[in-house]
């Protein structure tokens, strides 16, 4: 239990100093290009989830962010024996979401900043935190689907 909150003040500490230090060089809506027409890192201020879904709805979006940590620790973690991987992918899981909890609390939005466009598409712009969510969850169902398939395997 102790790795996983270590990993996760890590990659929110890491989370949350990427966010302050481009505060302070960028404005909402300023961009600086690193590989043309591929790379940019640009200020936006993010009042929704992914994708820009639920809008204005902070309040929904810090309650559904704290009942996701506890189902989370209550259901995933809480008297479980994990292995070294699964202690990464959860801290790797509760520091995004603790990133992103944080910055809803006190900026009322979250900090996103990354930037692609790949084959013409424009992705939306996302942070550190993001991407500590969407892998370590894509992990969780590789391991779930991977487990599952092993206990069939062995019937």
């Amino acid at each position: 239990m102790k790795k996983i909150f270590i990993i996760a003040f890590v990659c929110t500490f890491i989370d949350q100093v990427v966010k302050i230090l481009l505060s302070g060089i960028l404005e909402v809506g300023q961009s600086i290009n690193i590989v043309s027409s591929f790379f940019a890192v640009t200020m936006l201020h993010n009042t929704g989830a992914a994708f820009s879904i639920l809008t204005s709805n902070t309040i929904l979006l810090i309650l559904v962010s704290i009942v996701a940590l506890n189902l989370i620790y209550f259901f995933l973690i809480r008297n479980r024996d994990l292995t070294k991987l699964e202690n990464v992918i959860y801290g790797v899981l509760i520091g995004g979401i603790l990133g992103n909890l944080i910055d809803r609390i006190i900026h009322g939005y979250v900090i996103d900043y990354l930037d692609f466009t790949i084959f013409g598409y424009a992705f939306p712009v996302f942070n550190f935190a993001d991407i500590c969510i969407v892998i370590s969850i894509f992990l969780i169902i590789i391991l779930t689907c991977k487990g599952e398939k092993n206990e069939v395997s062995s019937k």
